[in-house]
């Protein structure tokens, strides 16, 4: 009788810790972003073909991460960076963490910010180290995977590189991130 009564005991604790909502969790993560400059070539003239705006950098990312509760999380992350003025090719890993302002694990405004190194395939410039800080907005989807848009400021100090070895940008993104 007591073997049944544990067992039954067990088998009710074990459903009700399966059955509440969790908060912590690990996840995917994903997300292109795009680099614009102001074109210094454009005129007000329409046949001169020249836009406004022209892309100077583009980011690829990919991580994987852990949230802890509904608040914070941590992810580890790697990427291929191009900037097309100084043809520049790099491989940042970094870690980054993430807080929401509002909102919850379904849909939320964060801010975040990114620190590690940036790998260089060239012997052009040497390794550096890379920085970001931003915001995003991971809108609501009824699937696991949730859609992110960010904002965000981009450092990469390397060495040798113009003046000040600082190659900074802003950023506009898009990604995922699979819950």
């Amino acid at each position: 009788m007591k073997k049944i009564l544990l067992f039954v005991f067990a088998l009710f604790i074990f459903h009700n810790f399966s059955a509440q909502e969790k908060n912590s969790h690990p996840f995917f993560t994903g997300s292109f972003k795009l680099t614009l400059a102001v074109n210094e070539n454009f005129t007000l003239d329409p046949d001169d073909d020249e836009t406004f705006l022209k892309p100077t950098a583009t980011f690829f990312r990919f991580g994987v991460g852990y949230q802890f509760g509904k608040r914070f999380s941590l992810s580890l992350n790697a990427g291929y960076d191009h900037h097309f003025p100084y043809a520049i090719n790099a491989f940042p890993t970094y870690v980054t963490a993430r807080y929401n302002l509002w909102g919850d694990i379904e849909r939320s405004f964060f801010t975040q910010f990114s620190r590690g190194k940036m790998w260089r395939p060239s012997s052009r410039f040497e390794d550096g180290d890379y920085y970001n800080f931003g915001i995003g907005w991971q809108l609501f989807a009824d699937s696991r995977w949730k859609p992110v848009i960010k904002l965000l400021y981009h450092n990469k100090k390397i060495r040798g590189f113009e003046d000040s070895g600082n190659l900074e940008s802003i950023s506009v993104g898009i990604g995922f991130r699979f819950l």
